[in-house]
């Protein structure tokens, strides 16, 4: 081979070579904005369609059968579609309300604002007064389940306010309506039931002077 070959075939090669670069840099920039587009995909959540007003009772009783089937993320998903179109809608709110305190047995967490944001939106004195102390009550009740260190003092506490919230709800019912007094009663036998009580003040130690 001379010398004028031997420099067209390192010429070739290195072409060769710079042709796979450009082609693998392609390829990994190919590569990179595929999984941009997923990552900017995944991070858009789509446009949420709107509920017809009409369709809102129908929605409403879906939303109560998720309940009664413990499917309380079903029932929030619909109580929320309704209250996007009619923001007012007392029976989405204490449905959803509802919903809420049915999540507190499970893993999920639910603030006590917003539970409190959606009471505020509740129009009727004795409803915020009743559901109050069905918050209080049912919050108690998974305090009990939990078995941790100070739980049944917890529990006592919320029973006991769930109570108090009863109590300010019974004079304000509507006749022939005493779900308060029965929640009431149901509160005071679990706090027999289970022997619960207030947690003792720690006793105060005086140290003799010197």
């Amino acid at each position: 081979m001379n010398r004028a070959e031997g420099i067209g075939e390192i010429e070739g090669k290195a072409a060769g070579v710079a042709a796979s670069e450009a082609g693998a840099e392609r390829v990994s920039i190919g590569c990179l904005r595929r999984c941009n587009d997923v990552t900017n995909y995944d991070r858009t959540m789509p446009e949420l369609k709107q509920l017809h007003k009409d369709a809102i009772p129908a929605a409403l009783e879906k939303a109560e059968r998720y309940r009664l089937l413990n499917e309380p993320g079903e029932a929030e998903s619909i109580c929320l579609d309704i209250l996007a179109v009619d923001p007012d809608n007392q029976r989405a709110i204490i449905t959803l309300l509802l919903a809420f305190t049915d999540r507190f047995e499970k893993t999920y967490g639910v603030s006590e604002t917003q539970t409190k944001e959606l009471l505020s939106r509740v129009k009727s004195e004795y409803e915020r007064a009743y559901y109050s102390g069905i918050i209080a009550e049912r919050r108690a009740k998974t305090k009990l389940r939990q078995h941790t260190p100070g739980c049944r003092f917890q529990a006592y506490d919320l029973l006991r306010e769930a109570m108090d919230w009863f109590e300010k709800a019974e004079p304000l019912s509507p006749p022939g309506h005493d779900d308060a007094i029965l929640r009431w009663n149901t509160c005071a036998r679990i706090i027999e039931r289970n022997k619960l009580a207030a947690r003792e003040e720690e006793e105060r130690i005086e140290f003799p002077l010197e």
